[in-house]
């Protein structure tokens, strides 16, 4: 009893900890994970005829100048995407009155007391506007959390060169630091090379929707397709609110429901070629969470850390699982975690 009772004690502590640190553990972790994708693809570039020549280190400045570019750029979509919604605002309004109003007029209440009265009661009480405000004051936040990201993994990524040396000397010898390295050696190996494809995943989905509503004349398609992608981390219910943002904007877009049927059907079926056919063979056994497992991490993080949480919630659980599986000690653990129980 009295183990139940420090062990329930040590979680909620630790919830605490996890939700007031919020603010400093977030850019850490998301940092960590950002590491572990730039790492892999620098090993990578090995194989590049002219790149694989370059040093080790020059290999990863390359990709983490990169990395830094790539959240600039993707701060300043944020931004101009956000000003041109505001400017479109009216119009999406205005299609999305008269779409209503031919819904109404179809069924026969357009000219009825009780629509007038309905129509006062929702769609007239609809500000748009309303929502740019917050987004704005959002956008001071996001923009610190991604300088803070870039910071930590450049500084992580110069750490890594003498973590083999200090490793050794924490172990305090040559052989402990030997099976140290060995199994820090696996663990990143495996962790790295699943966050890898997993990104690597999301960026063919991402451009593969891009594709599809640049052809079908979606605004912000550029913005949506990269949205696409990142929610494409959070399983299962990624994919699904990734494609109903699309959707929802032709609808105020091009105020017809055929169009957004289109749209629907479109995206939907790139998310079932890539996440059903081209995932599961290029994740191999990295990607093998119980589903039980992978919904109660979402239910977990999500609720600490909001959408944040969601998104870092299975690469971080997933790379757990790697890593009990790798020690002796707590490979059950990472077999009752897993799937099929092969780890």
């Amino acid at each position: 009893m009295r183990n139940t009772t420090y062990g329930l004690a040590l979680a909620l502590m630790l919830g605490w900890l996890l939700w007031i640190g919020k603010p400093v553990l977030l850019p850490v972790l998301a940092a960590g994970i950002a590491v572990y994708v730039l790492s892999t693809a620098a090993a990578s570039m090995e194989s590049v005829p002219l790149l694989g020549r370059l040093p080790g280190w020059m290999r990863r400045t390359l990709i983490l100048i990169a990395f830094a570019v790539a959240v600039v750029l993707l701060f300043v979509l944020v931004i101009n995407n956000l000003a041109q919604v505001v400017a479109a605002l009216p119009r999406y309004e205005a299609n999305l009155d008269a779409l209503v109003t031919r819904g109404a007029g179809l069924m026969g209440i357009e000219d009825e007391p009780t629509w007038e009265n309905l129509r006062r009661a929702t769609i007239d009480r609809i500000d748009a506007g309303s929502w740019v405000t917050p987004a704005l004051l959002s956008l001071q936040d996001f923009g610190t959390t991604l300088f803070l990201v870039v910071l930590y993994a450049s500084f992580l990524m110069a750490e890594r060169g003498m973590m083999a040396r200090k490793v050794v000397m924490a172990m305090g010898g040559e052989e402990a630091g030997a099976r140290a390295l060995s199994l820090l050696a696996r663990v990143n190996e495996r962790i790295g090379g699943y966050l890898f494809v997993k990104t690597v995943v999301n960026v063919i989905l991402g451009a593969l929707s891009y594709a599809i509503m640049l052809v079908l004349g979606i605004e912000f398609a550029l913005f949506w397709s990269v949205l696409i992608a990142f929610l494409n981390y959070i399983p299962y219910i990624g994919s699904i609110i990734g494609v109903i943002f699309p959707v929802l904007l032709s609808l105020a877009q091009f105020g017809t429901l055929w169009m957004s049927g289109v749209v629907m059907i479109a995206l939907t079926t790139a998310q079932m070629v890539v996440g059903g056919w081209l995932e599961p063979r290029m994740m191999g056994r990295a990607f093998n969470l119980s589903p039980f497992v992978v919904l109660l991490a979402l239910a977990f993080w999500s609720t600490l850390w909001g959408l944040a949480g969601a998104l870092l919630a299975v690469p971080m659980t997933a790379s757990l699982v790697l890593v009990l599986a790798e020690i002796r000690a707590t490979r059950p653990l990472a077999v009752l975690l897993s799937a099929s129980g092969r780890v």
